[in-house]
């Protein structure tokens, strides 16, 4: 992370030079167009790196289940198959309470389940908003032990869900960066300088040329001071 934090960093600075250097409209506007997308990925970069923790698992919380009196939570997994998706909840003891304790009412694009009198206790989780719809008559749980399995059967077969809900894939498009995490992420201005300079008419190329090597010299002098 910290070298990627440095190469951007660096791709920042030279887009600031070339705009102090580039006198062509056409020019400038695309660098300053750079210079936004690689502030913003400097942001989310830094935000990541003071908010990323460990992993505990493998399992993608999807949603938690909290009961009606407060102070016990627990991750949720799932996944799923060419009919169904299947969500697995984890309730210490629900194999133990009556069948007609454990709940569950389906809608197309959600579900909610009520686990009544386990230890004294009533337990309830709302998923809403389903990435994709689902068949309410064909939707149906199963207990197992410690377990409540949720099955919503697709109402479309052999469809992928690649998230559980919409709420979910927002949230993790709008994590994903601009840049290529595995790529130099000095590759996306260097492809916007190539794109400009194969465009551009000669002035264009000369103003980018003088900018370019200056650019150079002046990080190679920086390099030299440290």
């Amino acid at each position: 992370m910290a070298s990627v934090l440095e190469e951007l960093q660096k791709d920042l600075e030279e887009v600031k030079v070339l705009l102090e250097k580039s006198t062509r409209k056409r020019l400038r506007d695309t660098l300053t167009s750079e210079k936004s997308k690689i502030e913003t990925e400097l942001k989310n970069k830094m935000q990541q790196k003071s908010q990323k923790k460990p992993e505990l698992d493998n399992e993608k919380p999807a949603a938690v289940v909290a009961p009606l009196t407060t102070g016990y939570t627990v991750k949720i997994r799932w996944d799923q198959s060419d009919k169904f998706v299947k969500i697995y909840i984890t309730l210490t003891g629900v194999h133990q309470v009556p069948t007609e304790n454990v709940q569950v009412h389906f809608t197309e694009r959600s579900f909610d389940l009520l686990v009544k009198n386990l230890n004294g206790k009533n337990y309830s989780m709302i998923v809403n908003n389903l990435l994709k719809p689902i068949s309410v008559e064909s939707s149906s749980k199963k207990v197992k032990t410690d377990t409540v399995i949720i099955l919503c059967r697709k109402k479309a077969e052999n469809t992928r869900w690649d998230y559980l809900t919409q709420v979910e894939k927002e949230c993790k498009e709008k994590e994903k960066p601009s840049y290529d995490t595995e790529a130099d992420p000095s590759e996306g201005l260097m492809n916007v300088l190539k794109k400009i300079y194969e465009d551009g008419d000669d002035d264009m190329k000369r103003t980018i040329n003088k900018a370019w090597v200056e650019s150079r010299e002046k990080q190679a002098r920086e390099d030299t001071e440290f």
